[in-house]
């Protein structure tokens, strides 16, 4: 595997919603709105909020569009401690045996069994980029991040999809333990 540099993109708190918990929340028929287009191809932040509700206290979170298969809530680990969850490590849609939680939009709550996680460290790439770089779906790598707080991520997962676009994806605890605040944030992949 030759070396390959990735952008890195932080991710904040967000959810994703079913078309029911969508119309359970926000009424019937609701549409999301995009408020900002991101990395992935037709995925967009939008302007609409919903409260979380844990075991010690509540936060606002953004919905991500469009509407899924499954309700998921994305936290990182100081998120989900000060709002009293001990949520699991786990890749997007992996929701089994995760925490709870209320969700209440401005026409009602909705409870959800399951689906409070901390994505784990991720790599989307395009078919084309995996082969290029030499890796293939499923594969565990680390990323090296230079700078003052230089670091490495390990157990970051590649996901292969002609869905994606080439981006790692980590939540907001890890870019300021890296301090990656400004400017494009660089990544060196290693097998």
């Amino acid at each position: 595997m030759s070396e390959i540099k990735v952008v890195i993109e932080g991710s904040g708190k967000h959810c994703h919603v079913t078309r029911e918990t969508l119309d359970k929340l926000f009424g019937r028929g609701f549409e999301l709105e995009a408020k900002k287009m991101l990395s992935q191809p037709g995925q967009f932040a939008t302007p609409h909020k919903v409260t979380v509700t844990g075991p010690r206290g509540k936060t606002e979170l953004t919905i991500i569009g469009p509407c899924r298969k499954r309700d998921q809530v994305e936290l990182s680990f100081t998120d989900a401690r000060a709002l009293g969850f001990a949520p699991p490590v786990r890749e997007s849609g992996d929701l089994a045996g995760s925490p709870g939680c209320v969700l209440t939009g401005p026409e009602g709550d909705v409870t959800i069994p399951e689906g409070v996680i901390v994505a784990k460290r991720h790599i989307h790439l395009t078919p084309e980029d995996a082969e290029k770089f030499g890796l293939r779906d499923k594969q565990i790598v680390r990323v090296r991040v230079d700078g003052e707080r230089a670091l490495v991520f390990d157990e970051v997962i590649a996901r292969v999809s002609p869905d994606y676009a080439t981006y790692m994806h980590v939540d907001y605890d890890e870019i300021n333990a890296a301090a990656l605040f400004s400017g494009e944030l660089i990544g060196t992949v290693t097998a």
